[in-house]
């Protein structure tokens, strides 16, 4: 009898994963969402996302989730049909939870901002579209929201050349030296 308990506590049996993220609504801002336009491959390039607490409690965990550092291929027969189109060499510093796609930082306090920076690099050419959605916990209880009850998310068109930039090594500092083509 006492196994079977123990083996229904390990799967899934105890409490639910959001019993304590808080319920409600918590009034941000998006003060800063950049990522350049046009990049190249191989080169190192830095999408950034500050939120600010503009209510008056303290947001739960603010998060953002990036849909769009990979696309699905159509070709048939694949394993897995999503394809990078940019690594992610450095995440958000502290911000790795359970979701492959979703980073948070933590208790954003009212006045505060926290800022989210990828240090990611293409390696597929063409136009992409990156989508993000900020949200104040990782459950869907705490709901981020801006002025006008509006959802805090955004998207950059990036266009991606094929041509890569020209890299050496300086050999006096040991710096990669980047030069336009």
């Amino acid at each position: 009898m006492l196994t079977g308990a123990v083996a229904l506590a390990g799967c899934g049996g105890g409490a639910q994963q959001d019993a304590n993220e808080p319920s409600g609504t918590y009034k941000v801002d998006v003060v800063d969402a950049s990522f350049p336009a046009k990049q190249r491959l191989s080169e190192p390039e830095r999408l950034r996302i500050a939120v600010k607490n503009t209510g008056d409690r303290d947001v739960p965990d603010v998060a953002v989730t990036v849909d769009s550092f990979s696309e699905v291929s159509q070709q048939p027969g694949l394993a897995d049909p999503s394809r990078p189109v940019w690594l992610v060499d450095h995440a958000p510093r502290g911000g790795t939870t359970a979701y492959v796609n979703t980073w948070a930082l933590g208790r954003l306090r009212p006045g505060q901002t926290r800022t989210f920076i990828w240090r990611v690099t293409a390696i597929e050419p063409g136009q992409h579209k990156i989508r993000w959605t900020v949200s104040a916990g990782l459950n869907g209880k705490a709901q981020a929201r801006l002025l006008g009850n509006r959802v805090p998310e955004g998207e950059f068109t990036v266009d991606v050349s094929p041509k890569p930039s020209q890299a050496s090594v300086d050999p006096a500092t040991g710096k990669v030296v980047r030069s336009a083509n």
